[in-house]
């Protein structure tokens, strides 16, 4: 686990001012002691919104009050689902939500939000990013985020790249993936018609299924940079 609060300080990542503070219910702020920002990564397949879901439900159990989002899931539907068959319902995250006003609204209703669970959080926009440290440092509520990296050309994703940056925590996902040479998968290869592919969008739903036209798979770095996806 890496402590990365030290990059709190830092610019915007478009060199802008940070984001005004969100006011609190009460019209200042309201800051709990531990409040954190806090980022769980890993390649596709090592459990990520196993774990945000996991992380819901031990904080539900104690009392806890939150919400839980998502962006672009792989059921393309507002819940987060998982290869092993868990599933919860969530807030499906746009280009314009705003989380502060999301929490402010609920706060205005009389719920009390204690964190949010943002899982896909690869597919957020900076700006949400720049968000969800608000709602820490200004409200203390705490933000459980669950994300990839990198993209299918091994690049980091804009929020994942903030997230870095910004984040309280920032832990590796220990749940080992291997590649099908047996290391340890690294990166997200994204396979079309049978190949790996290195140009285009960056967001491309697809999955890990054999078959698909689309299709991911995660392949150690050798394999992943000469393009080789083994004997199938």
């Amino acid at each position: 686990m890496t402590d990365d609060s030290t990059f709190a300080s830092l610019p915007t990542a478009d060199g802008s001012a940070r984001l005004p503070a969100c006011a609190g219910a009460d019209g200042g702020r309201q800051q709990r002691h531990g409040a954190a920002l806090r980022f769980f990564w890993g390649p596709m397949d090592c459990g990520k919104s196993t774990m945000a879901l996991q992380m819901n439900y031990n904080h539900a159990r104690q009392g806890r009050r939150g919400l839980v989002l998502t962006r672009i899931d792989r059921s393309l539907g507002p819940r987060i689902t998982t290869r092993i068959g868990l599933a919860h319902d969530a807030i499906e995250v746009t280009d314009d939500l705003d989380l502060c006003d999301l929490v402010r609204g609920r706060m205005a209703e009389g719920v009390r939000i204690d964190y949010l669970i943002c899982d896909e959080v690869c597919f957020y926009t900076v700006r949400h990013v720049e968000q969800m440290a608000e709602l820490v440092d200004h409200y203390g509520v705490d933000v459980f985020a669950f994300g990839l990296a990198t993209d299918f050309r091994s690049c980091l994703f804009p929020a994942a790249q903030r997230l870095f940056e910004l984040a309280d925590e920032v832990t590796r996902i220990q749940v080992e993936v291997l590649c099908w040479c047996g290391r340890p998968g690294l990166l997200n290869a994204r396979v079309v018609n049978g190949a790996v592919v290195r140009e285009g969008q960056q967001v491309l739903i697809g999955d890990t299924a054999e078959g698909a036209e689309v299709r991911y798979q995660v392949l150690c770095r050798q394999h992943y940079r000469a393009g080789d996806l083994g004997r199938r």
